[in-house]
């Protein structure tokens, strides 16, 4: 694991208990992706975004998704096999996670949720939010999905 600094993130002690291998590197200055995925050789479609839902019966969950694509409400609610589904309030996701939006990871967050991941995201490497602003977090999909225990299917359009 390659760390940025001296006191590792959550996200980085999540990351070593699970063993999965990750490299954080710095945001751009404008925070946006593309540039520090340039820089490890990756296009826009790595990136993912970290949804937190709440649904149908009070339960939350992770739902992840290529940045590059959109959510498929319709798809998702069937995937989980409910009748509501929708994004919680940034100050909500904040409570849940110990996240800001824009920042958000399943790894170290402060509720381990149920992880649901919309198929494309397996087979390569992945940038994410690492849970501070200053950092994104790069891995290879299928282990960190794995070490999730990740529901995948198709939930973007």
């Amino acid at each position: 694991m390659d760390s940025p600094g001296q006191r590792p993130l959550p996200s980085e002690r999540d990351a070593e208990e699970r063993q999965l291998a990750i490299t954080l590197v710095p945001r751009d200055s404008d925070g946006t992706f593309d540039g520090a995925a340039a820089a490890l050789g990756l296009t826009a479609s790595a990136g993912v975004k970290t949804l937190v839902v709440k649904v149908s019966g009070g339960a939350t969950v992770f739902v992840l998704i290529p940045g590059t694509r959109r959510l498929d409400w319709t798809k998702l609610r069937a995937s989980l096999q409910v009748n509501k589904a929708a994004l919680v309030t940034p100050e909500a996701a904040l409570e849940v996670t110990g996240y800001e939006p824009g920042t958000i990871t399943p790894l170290g967050s402060r509720s381990m949720l149920p992880v649901y991941a919309d198929e494309r995201i397996a087979g390569g490497r992945i940038g994410m939010g690492s849970g501070s602003n200053e950092f994104l977090l790069f891995t290879a999909a299928d282990p960190l999905l794995a070490s999730l225990e990740a529901v995948s299917g198709d939930i973007t359009s």
